[in-house]
């Protein structure tokens, strides 16, 4: 019996492998480049020109933060209707999303986080962990991956 070289398997492997990584990256670029650009225009644009700055002066998760989405209505169906990165967005919510989806969901709490006055994005993960209903699993990989962030330099 011949003995096996794993040579050609394993550069069929790689090729495979960064053919995925690939696909991913250039996902990535697309919502790097159109993230919540339809907050520019109608019908989101006046609605988050007058909701915005009542927004940073909550805290996030508050009584009157969830009243300020109440008004934003109409925008924020919109919103959610366009932009998969919201749990809003899927009728099973996050448990519809995929890895893409959950990558620049966290990107947006974090950024979102750091519009608000008191903005967590640690607890901004606690409070949706309750509104989404999503497992202790995911918000640990959340966490683990703000600690990845943060390590570089966030």
């Amino acid at each position: 019996m011949e003995k096996y070289d794993s040579t050609i398997d394993t550069i069929e492997h790689i090729a495979n492998f960064r053919t995925m990584i690939d696909n991913i990256i250039q996902e990535l670029a697309f919502r790097h480049r159109d993230h919540d650009s339809s907050k520019l225009i109608e019908p989101e644009k006046n609605i988050f020109d007058e909701f915005t700055p009542k927004l940073a002066n909550t805290t996030y998760g508050s009584d009157e933060y969830k009243e300020h989405l109440k008004g934003m209505g109409k925008a924020l169906s919109h919103h959610y209707s366009v932009n998969r990165h919201h749990p809003e967005h899927f009728e099973n919510g996050i448990n519809d999303m995929d890895l893409v989806d959950i990558v620049e969901m966290l990107c947006d709490w974090k950024a979102a986080s750091m519009r608000h006055n008191d903005g967590d994005v640690l607890k901004s993960i606690e409070i949706n962990q309750e509104r989404f209903g999503y497992s202790d699993e995911l918000k640990n990989i959340l966490i683990n991956t703000l600690k990845y962030f943060k390590s570089k330099g966030d």
